[in-house]
């Protein structure tokens, strides 16, 4: 077994960790006060190649895979969970999504844009009523001949109302449930049919635009169609499988990140005439995160490595997002402990950390999401695909 990085896979990670330094860090603490997204940030990301993992050539890939996706994400995310989120939305999520569902028009139409972020991407499945049981959702798009027409809600929707060019599920026959949900390929803009507002109203990922979106008699054109009429669900599924690798990348940057600074701040205080790192309470925080987070990245690693390779993952990629996203809140809650007074303000990384680390126990199925499909898996009642 090859436990070690390519010295290009290493030069990835140095080059995103840079750009995390001087692009993010400087303008963080006040992007975050005033919940602050800035695109220009995404176009900076795009040009150097970003977002273009996983995807061929011939559509502005970069001739890499997930793992140098993963290994991009966690050096940006140890920084700042919020902009990790654009990996999912121009990359993992939309782009990978018609490159394999696809038709060679719609790879050609949509894929490049999103590489270089000419086009904000976004995907939208939940719903006020509708979360972790996907086929429960009640958005419907009606054939109307010469074009669809969708009625219905999306909410708590990553880029909603700064998105361009996305994917959305809706169901084109409920009367099959599941069977009969149909994956669109859709414009949020300029269509007086959709209509799109902010929600300010978070705990954390201050930076990442999340809003929900209204659908009144909203006409598309008939080839929006992604695959084909009534494969949505199976494209769904497929989809939150790779964009929980993403998720499982963010939770190791919040958790790193996390843990560099309790560390740092453990050999710089003093109580009692000597550093707090130097007393046995400290170092077994310290201890049980840095083991947690060393657990964590072999188990995010390996999924990553199995979808390149094409291998069944999908047990392997629940298994890493549920244990990364876990390990990631322990290690924010124990760094916060260890600032003490300080980890309660705004002045200190600490609590962003604990905030951003919440997001991922929800995203792309909760925890106990997770445990279904791992425990489904292990007994035999689904096949790992």
């Amino acid at each position: 077994m090859q436990f070690g990085l390519t010295d290009e896979q290493r030069m990835m990670q140095e080059m995103a960790k840079d750009f995390a330094h001087k692009e993010i860090l400087p303008n963080l603490k006040d992007d975050e006060a005033n919940h602050r997204y800035r695109p220009e940030l995404v176009k900076q990301m795009a040009s150097l190649g970003f977002f273009g993992c996983a995807l061929p050539e011939e559509y502005d890939g970069n001739g890499f895979g997930f793992l140098e996706s993963v290994l991009l994400s966690e050096q940006i995310a140890k920084v700042s969970g919020s902009w990790r989120l654009p990996f999912n939305m121009q990359n993992i999520g939309p782009a990978v999504t018609v490159n394999k569902f696809g038709s060679k028009e719609q790879k050609q139409r949509f894929i490049p844009d999103w590489v270089s972020a000419e086009s904000c991407g976004f995907f939208a499945i939940t719903e006020p009523n509708s979360g972790s049981d996907v086929a429960s959702m009640g958005t419907t798009a009606t054939d109307c001949g010469d074009h669809w027409e969708l009625n219905g809600q999306k909410m708590w929707i990553s880029n909603a109302h700064v998105g361009d060019w996305g994917l959305l599920y809706a169901f084109t026959d409920k009367s099959k449930k599941y069977k009969g949900m149909t994956c669109f390929i859709v414009n949020l803009k300029d269509n007086e049919g959709i209509v799109t507002a902010a929600i300010e109203t978070k705990l954390g990922l201050h930076c990442a635009p999340t809003g929900e979106i209204a659908f009144t008699k909203a006409k598309i054109p008939k080839d929006s169609v992604l695959g084909e009429v009534g494969q949505g669900f199976q494209i769904c599924m497929w989809q939150l499988n790779n964009t929980r690798i993403s998720c499982s990348a963010g939770a190791l940057g919040i958790a790193g990140g996390a843990i560099d600074a309790a560390i740092e701040y453990a050999n710089e205080r003093t109580q009692f005439g000597k550093k707090i790192g130097a007393y046995q309470m400290i170092q077994a925080q310290i201890a049980d995160m840095v083991a947690e987070h060393e657990a964590a990245k072999l188990l995010v690693y390996r999924a990553a490595w199995l979808k390149d390779q094409g291998l069944p993952n999908q047990q392997q990629t629940s298994i890493a997002k549920l244990f990364a996203s876990e390990a990631a809140v322990h290690a924010a809650s124990d760094t916060m402990k260890i600032f003490g007074s300080y980890g309660f303000s705004t002045e200190y990384p600490a609590e962003r950390f604990l905030r951003d680390a919440q997001s991922l126990r929800v995203v792309e199925g909760t925890s106990n999401i997770q445990k279904t499909i791992i425990a489904g898996i292990a007994m035999g009642d689904v096949t790992n695909r």
